[in-house]
Parts: structure tokens; C-alpha cells; sequence
């Protein structure tokens, strides 16, 4: 047989398998995320302490242009960790909160998340919006406090609506796209239904309710526990 024509068919076999193998690897992950829970609209809880997201220039300013943002421990969403860097908040009122764990990878504008009772221990006068995480509208500032410098931020001080993570296939399994709105049972020792919980949908979460401290501790509900969506509407 015609040297050429074997390399040809080689290359065709080859082809095949590599379109065999991507196929298999789409499906088992397809299956790892897309779980019996998945389906009947069940999701981990995942709460959320008060945190700090920084941009590089801020983060230089705090810890030194030589630094870097040192992972603590991976979190669930792809890419995302806390970091072993800590920070100090300080008020307008002189009040301060420490130490609050930076949040990796660094980010194109910094934020603070803060629990309604984080401000209240704060004595903030302009008690943070409830918003998703990245809008920054008419939200107040804070300086923040680092081994080396401090940073006074004009806005970016949120108290984080609830929101739930979740994959895109995840999301079609659950009858769910980007930006739905959803309410969610919880049976932690005090049961009840959270209502505007907004969904997030992109290639890189996995499926995980956020919730800050104050709703977690009203709920009695802790990180690995489980929520149920029983209810959805267009946003």
C-alpha cells in the first residue's frame, strides 16, 4: 500500500479517536455537574464572611509593588480563593474591623462585602446597598489597612445580594438562564424561603448559593448544607 495513503488513513483513525475522546470527556462532565440534585433544583450553600476584592495597584499600595497574592485555600467557584492576605477596615466613625481576608484572583476595580451587622460594628451613617457584586452605584467608600500602606475607596462598599452560581449546563438542567430571579427553601434549625435570589450563569461556576453571614445565622444554615429552588421568575 502507497506509503501516503496509510499516513492518511492514520491521521483519519487518529482524528476519530481524539472526536471520541472529546465527546466522552464532554459527557462525564457533563454528568459530574449535572447530579440528581441538579435536577430536582438542589444546591449547595455556600456563606459568605465579610471579604475584600482588590484591583493590583490598591493591592501594591497595602502590601508592597513586590508582593503577591498568596492562595490560603481554593474556593468552589473555578479560579477563585481566599487569600493568606488580610486587611483592616476603617470607618468614617474611626471604628474598625479586622482583620478581612482578601478574596484572589485580583480584580479591575476593588470591592467590599460587608454583612448588615458589619456595618452596624462598623457605625457606618450610609449603610451599604444590597447589590450584585461588581455594581458600585451609589455605594459608599472605606479606607482599608494593610502591612505597608492604606487605601481610602470612594465607592465600593456592598452588602452582596443573594445569588446563586451555577454552570451553564447546570442552568439548562434546572430550566434557569443568567439573571433569573429565583426564591429558595432552606431546613436549616429555622426553615424558611428566601426570595429575590438572583441567578448567575457562566462556563466557569459550579452551582453554590451564596449567602452572607447575617442570612446564614437567620436561617440556621452553614457552608455544605443544601438549598432547594422552588420558584422562578423572568428578571
Amino acid at each position: 500500500m502507497d506509503q501516503q495513503l496509510i499516513e492518511q488513513i492514520v491521521e483519519r483513525v487518529l482524528d476519530k479517536l481524539k472526536a471520541a475522546e472529546r465527546e466522552t470527556k464532554g459527557a462525564t462532565r457533563a454528568e459530574e455537574l449535572v447530579t440528581e440534585d441538579i435536577r430536582r433544583g438542589r444546591v449547595p450553600v455556600g456563606v459568605s464572611a465579610r471579604h475584600v476584592h482588590l484591583r493590583a495597584d490598591h493591592f501594591a499600595a497595602l502590601f508592597g509593588k513586590e508582593a503577591t497574592l498568596t492562595v490560603l485555600r481554593p474556593l468552589k467557584q473555578t479560579g477563585e480563593f481566599a487569600s493568606e492576605q488580610q486587611v483592616t477596615l476603617v470607618a468614617p466613625s474611626g471604628k474598625c474591623l479586622g482583620p478581612v481576608r482578601i478574596l484572589g484572583p485580583l480584580r479591575k476595580a476593588s470591592q467590599v462585602e460587608l454583612s448588615l451587622t458589619d456595618c452596624f460594628a462598623l457605625g457606618l451613617k450610609r449603610v451599604p446597598p444590597v447589590r450584585p457584586s461588581g455594581d458600585h452605584r451609589d455605594t459608599p467608600g472605606i479606607t482599608l489597612v494593610g502591612p505597608v500602606g492604606a487605601v481610602t475607596l470612594d465607592s465600593g462598599v456592598i452588602r452582596a445580594n443573594r445569588h446563586i452560581h451555577l454552570h451553564t449546563d447546570q442552568a439548562v438542567a434546572m430550566g434557569l438562564k443568567d439573571k433569573d430571579i429565583v426564591a429558595v427553601r432552606l431546613s436549616g434549625e429555622r426553615p424558611g424561603i428566601l426570595l429575590d435570589v438572583q441567578v448567575r450563569v457562566a462556563e466557569s461556576f459550579r452551582a453554590e448559593l451564596h449567602l452572607d453571614t447575617d442570612d446564614a445565622n437567620a436561617f440556621g444554615v452553614k457552608t455544605g448544607d443544601t438549598a432547594e429552588v422552588i420558584l422562578h421568575k423572568m428578571p
